[in-house]
């Protein structure tokens, strides 16, 4: 919603229930039908999700939906008629009154600029970052996932920062982003001397991130964007993939078909208990190892072989 259209709303009234058994896509058409403002679904409990299979919509296993209206809408109508439409108890549903704010601006209070590594540094545009030799990129919370906030992420910007600190360094390397998401990791490597980063994404909501980021800052020129993975070039410097697990074994010889020997791979979005199964799928063309693991995230990496 755009701030002139919150401002004449005096406040919201947010109900909320537990999907349960219930068809998301029907979910979200009772919400609207009956005068959502905006439906949201979220984890109802703990439980992490990264990107899904093409084609694929992936919830939590407890999925919670908060649909928002307006507070003039708050009646005890709306509730029998929004859970008669489900076909659940109008006691299913919670609800909660809203303040009005500047949605746009909420996530301003949380994000800030953060640190991976010695150099690299991520920063909202609100912010700036005034240490000596930073190599910053400039990026905002958007639709599109990833800001550095996720551990497996965060995981990649480390690596990023130190091979850039390394005697082969980064400088004139050419990379794959695969899944890129908001082009983090690509841009990221070009603001540690990068010559060229070619990202590929399923999801053309990442892909426009990823180019007005890149616009953003500066680099649109050294970077492209792909819809087709078949497209990439083979024989960049570097791949790094922050997918799913089974995606990750899936793509093995893919991967090393994109590579030349002595060629870096890193792989993230890994539970712990996962990182052995997808280092063995790609030992037949990569020497592979636990690169680190944070908040039970792993990520791996792997020389060409």
């Amino acid at each position: 919603m755009s701030s002139s259209a919150a401002e004449t709303v005096q406040g919201y009234l947010e109900l909320s229930f537990e999907l349960g058994t219930l068809s998301a896509p029907e979910t979200e058409q009772a919400c609207l039908a009956a005068g959502a403002l905006a439906i949201t679904l979220c984890d109802a409990v703990d439980e992490p999700v990264l990107e899904p299979l093409p084609g694929e919509l992936r919830l939590w296993r407890r999925t919670r939906v908060r649909a928002l209206y307006p507070a003039a809408a708050a009646d005890a109508l709306l509730i029998v008629g929004l859970a008669q439409r489900l076909g659940c108890s109008p006691s299913d549903i919670d609800v909660l009154a809203v303040a009005d704010r500047i949605w746009e601006r909420e996530w301003l209070r949380d994000f800030h600029a953060m640190r991976f590594g010695e150099r690299l540094w991520i920063c909202p545009r609100h912010e700036a970052v005034g240490h000596p030799g930073a190599a910053v990129v400039r990026l905002d919370p958007g639709l599109a996932f990833g800001t550095g906030t996720h551990p497996s992420t965060a995981l990649c910007l480390q690596w990023l920062d130190e091979l850039s600190r390394t005697q082969s360094g980064l400088t004139g390397c050419s990379l794959i982003d695969y899944g890129c998401g908001s082009g983090v990791l690509g841009l990221a490597a070009l603001a540690l001397g990068a010559r060229r980063v070619h990202a590929f994404d399923i999801d053309p909501q990442a892909l426009l991130a990823t180019h007005e980021n890149a616009e953003d800052n500066g680099v649109a020129d050294r970077l492209r964007t792909y819809v087709r993975a078949e497209d990439l070039p083979a024989r960049c410097d570097v791949l790094m993939a922050n997918i799913l697990a089974p995606i990750l074994k899936e793509r093995a010889a893919a991967f090393a078909a994109l590579l030349p020997a002595g060629a870096r791979l890193v792989l993230a979005g890994l539970l712990a208990e996962e990182d052995a199964e997808v280092a063995a799928a790609f030992d037949q063309w990569f020497d592979m190892e636990r690169y680190a693991q944070r908040d039970g995230w792993v990520a791996l990496s792997g020389i060409r072989l």
